[in-house]
């Protein structure tokens, strides 16, 4: 059996000496060296070219560098018996957590607007609200999604929470479909966005969601960028029904330099790094897996390719 990386635009070296040291005797092939097709069982990818899996005979399982897998399922030709897995990580998950409470505080306490001032020399107060009095709405309450309630909730906030199916979470209060988010964004002054991209989120950040939010919510996307509709997010922002954003992620990545985002002063702009997976940290469970494969035990972390995550 043989293990091959597939990560084009992403340098594979650390992840070659992470999985060398977990497993030496490990048979590793690197996309697009010259290697036996056949040969290969188990895949670890990142922005695979679209149909590449289709010529792997004896693939069967292709695993996500990262916690998303939205890079995977949107392969078409990706053979039905090929199981997907994904990265659950604490580390990743604590960074998440840290980021969007983060951005959070940041909107909250206007740390950007000051810093703004600063470049222009202006001495400007403005009114801040504190935890207990901000309401933070999560979409997606998943690993992550609980993480950061979880946290926003220990540091004051009222924490309400909307997913596609039920879910109890002690600190967040839930709402589920599509009653629910309607019941759900009214309420909210913070919106997260953490949910998985699938064809039923694709394009969920639109004009009429964010009309139903009050008047002067904020909205942070830590998600995907095909989320969200650019050009509504730019139009509620100028009509000043949304207060402003905070975007680490993006339809194209590196984000364009002609972009309107860069010069929109109420959008605040990172380069995708709320939560990045480190290789020698997430190696062990890949490695884990690759082993139950070869031992023909069930594997950790599977995708359910109907729901898409």
């Amino acid at each position: 059996m043989s293990f091959l990386i597939v990560s084009p635009g992403r340098d594979p070296q650390p992840w070659l000496e992470a999985l060398k040291n977990q497993h030496p005797g490990l048979n590793i092939y690197v996309y697009p060296e010259d290697h036996d097709k056949e040969e290969v069982e188990f895949a670890l990818a990142w922005n695979h070219p679209r149909g590449l899996f289709k010529n792997y005979p004896n693939l069967k399982v292709v695993a996500s560098m990262g916690a998303g897998v939205d890079h995977i399922t949107s392969d078409r030709e990706l053979p039905e018996n090929i199981k997907i897995t994904r990265v659950v990580d604490q580390q990743l998950t604590t960074d998440m957590s840290d980021f969007v409470l983060a951005q959070v505080m940041d909107h909250v306490r206007r740390l950007s607007y000051y810093k703004a001032q600063q470049v222009e020399k202006t001495w400007n107060r403005k009114p801040y609200k504190r935890p207990k009095n901000t309401t933070v709405g999560i979409m997606g309450i998943g690993v992550l999604g609980s993480a950061v309630g979880e946290k926003l909730a220990k540091n004051g906030f009222n924490v309400l929470g909307w997913a596609k199916s039920s879910k109890d979470k002690k600190d967040i209060n839930t709402y589920c479909g599509k009653e629910g988010l309607e019941e759900f964004l009214p309420q909210v002054e913070i919106l997260v966005c953490l949910l998985p991209l699938t064809s039923k989120t694709e394009n969920i950040l639109n004009m009429d969601l964010f009309d139903q939010l009050p008047e002067g919510a904020y909205v942070i996307n830590v998600a995907r960028g095909e989320h969200l509709v650019e050009q509504d997010l730019l139009r509620m922002i100028g009509s000043g029904h949304l207060s402003g954003a905070a975007l680490d992620v993006f339809r194209e990545e590196p984000l364009p330099e002609e972009h309107p985002f860069w010069t929109e002063p109420k959008i605040h702009i990172t380069p995708h790094i709320a939560s990045v997976t480190k290789a020698s940290s997430v190696v062990p469970q890949i490695i884990e897996n690759y082993e139950r494969l070869q031992d023909d035990e069930p594997l950790k972390n599977v995708v359910e390719r109907d729901k898409g995550y």
